[in-house]
């Protein structure tokens, strides 16, 4: 509002002056000149009705001469003061009509309204800084599970397509830069309901300026940033930046989970999917053999550490090694879209291939003459534009890296459920036999589906009911009696716990025997409809105890009469 008035009485200064000073002097003039009453005698207008008959003079109302008719010198002066005030008033309202259509004005206009929007916000919120193919990726999959954001970016069109995007929740959008500290404050930094930052622009410095503001002006706010370099990587860790997503790590780390553990990969594709989306199929890439890598840039050099931790034989290909360099074992110059290239690097007696340059289209290209050569190999694409999505499923490549894609979903899941990355890492450390088994257990439940992952802790705000049973009544609650359905408690809903952080201790695949206590943490999984059903039991003291006895007592005085007789 303070803006919205400066930049008021900044423009329009001049013509109040010019409109103060006609009216001044008009009055003055009618103060001064002499008139006469009906009796002829002289007489002089007082400056209230000066005022008065300027007023609707200037305003060309025109009620007459007041309180006598005027004599010529009153008249002569009188349209001085009408083309004078007239002009006046034109001037300013023509100044004060450019300024309401002035990109000042309404960039002030905007900024007042998207400040009190975000005041208004009751709910928690995250703050996303950029709305690219990353930024657009991460709100839509937010909207989805209820989560409220928040978006600022740089671009208006990018804030513009955001409004007319098909969300499930309403975003409040901000056009600024997110370099700007007042402009992150704007966008609701330091308001009390913000969650988390999530720095996802296109450029390494600027997310870096959004995490070291976030860290100082809110040292316990979780803060997610995007790097796409190993120094930032590190600066960004050096001052505590809760999470920094590297799209290339991220891949190859999952390839490695896929060489390792073919099932551990494919119980993390369907945990951390997006719900209702179909299972995926499973993968299974060759273990042993040579490997020829495209393109030995960032994503290249990742991808290639875990290949060769794995025993790999890796043959990289590259247009351009001295600017990004070569492994130890050489580098075969060239592109890869050709086929002499690729007979070079012994592309028939390989078992796979990575088409990772920063081209989409010659990635497309890599593969197509490749597969003319090798039709057996396995295929790794990565791709760097999302409108080339229909072309790339057109490929059927075994394995398609999409980094937008890669970020918003690892970010989705720390922000929505921080457990499941806890649970990941667990399941590292067992057979691939468990993941098996535990795949097959989804697939029991899931109906062909990705199931629906949350977390729930047992407190007096998520679990009202059984909060209360514990530390009230002294009740014993275990992870079965959760499972059990509310209206029918013979069946089980279907629905498989992950995790239990149990006082402390985390619980993998706790048992039904397992007790709860208060301020338990559960990861479960289970079709979408079970979270609904579940928080019945969770929170309604009739559907608790109905669960744990079987039956259910009359909670008011005449029906516990009439039971009793």
């Amino acid at each position: 509002m303070e803006n919205i008035v400066y930049v008021v009485f900044r423009r329009m200064r001049q013509p109040l002056l010019t409109l103060l000073l006609a009216y001044s002097i008009s009055m003055l003039g009618l103060v001064l000149i002499p008139g006469q009453d009906d009796a002829g005698q002289p007489w002089h207008m007082d400056f209230f009705h000066a005022f008065y008959f300027v007023s609707f003079t200037s305003t060309t109302i025109g009620f007459g001469e007041i309180p006598y008719p005027f004599t010529d010198a009153q008249r002569m002066w009188v349209i001085f003061t009408i083309y004078a005030t007239v002009i006046s008033w034109i001037y300013a309202i023509g100044t004060l009509l450019a300024l309401i259509q002035g990109e000042a004005f309404q960039n002030a206009l905007t900024v007042g309204r998207f400040a009190r929007r975000i005041r208004k916000l009751t709910d928690p919120f995250i703050l996303v800084a950029g709305y690219g193919s990353i930024g657009r990726e991460l709100v839509m999959a937010l909207t989805e599970r209820q989560q409220h954001v928040v978006v600022l970016d740089s671009d208006v069109q990018r804030i513009n397509v955001m409004k007319l995007q098909n969300l499930r929740e309403d975003v409040p959008g901000f056009c600024g830069d997110a370099k700007n500290p007042d402009n992150l404050t704007r966008a609701g930094l330091t308001h009390p309901q913000c969650a988390a930052v999530v720095a996802l622009t296109d450029s390494n410095a600027i997310n870096l300026k959004v995490a070291i503001t976030s860290k100082l002006l809110r040292p316990n706010l979780t803060v997610v940033s995007r790097a796409d370099s190993t120094e930032v990587e590190k600066n960004m860790g050096s001052f505590g930046t809760d999470y920094i997503v590297d799209p290339f790590e991220t891949f190859a780390m999952h390839l490695s989970i896929a060489l390792q553990s073919p099932g551990l990969h494919l119980l993390g594709e369907w945990l951390g999917g997006n719900a209702h989306d179909p299972l995926a199929e499973p993968i299974y890439p060759p273990q042993q053999g040579k490997w020829v890598l495209c393109g030995y840039g960032r994503f290249g050099k990742a991808v290639y550490e875990r290949l060769t931790k794995e025993g790999m034989d890796v043959v990289v290909i590259e247009a351009t090694p001295n600017k990004t360099g070569t492994p130890q074992a050489g580098v075969v110059i060239g592109k890869g879209t050709e086929a002499a290239t690729l007979m070079e690097a012994n592309i028939d007696n390989a078992v796979g291939i990575v088409a990772g340059t920063d081209r989409d289209v010659d990635n497309l290209s890599i593969i197509m003459t490749a597969r003319e050569l090798n039709p057996d190999l396995f295929v790794i694409l990565r791709q760097n534009q999302r409108t080339n999505m229909t072309i790339v499923k057109a490929v059927h490549a075994n394995m398609v890296m999409h980094p937008s894609q890669i970020i918003a979903n690892k970010i989705r899941l720390l922000l929505a459920t921080p457990m499941l990355q806890e649970f990941m890492s667990l399941a590292k450390g067992e057979e691939d036999d468990w993941a098996c088994e535990l795949v097959s257990r989804l697939i029991a439940i899931s109906s062909e589906e990705v199931p629906d992952v949350w977390e729930m802790t047992v407190d007096e705000i998520h679990a009202e009911a059984v909060y209360s049973a514990l530390t009230t009544l002294g009740k014993v609650v275990t992870i079965g009696d959760l499972e059990r359905n509310p209206r029918e408690r013979k069946r089980r809903l279907p629905v498989i716990p992950l995790l239990m952080n149990h006082r402390g201790s985390l619980i993998l695949l706790p048992r039904k025997d397992q007790t709860v206590s208060a301020r338990d943490k559960i990861l479960w999984c289970g079709r979408y409809s079970v979270q609904s059903k579940m928080t019945w039991t969770l929170q309604h003291p009739v559907a608790l105890e109905y669960v744990l006895q079987g039956k259910t007592e009359p909670r008011n005085w005449l029906f516990r009469r009439l039971t009793r007789q």
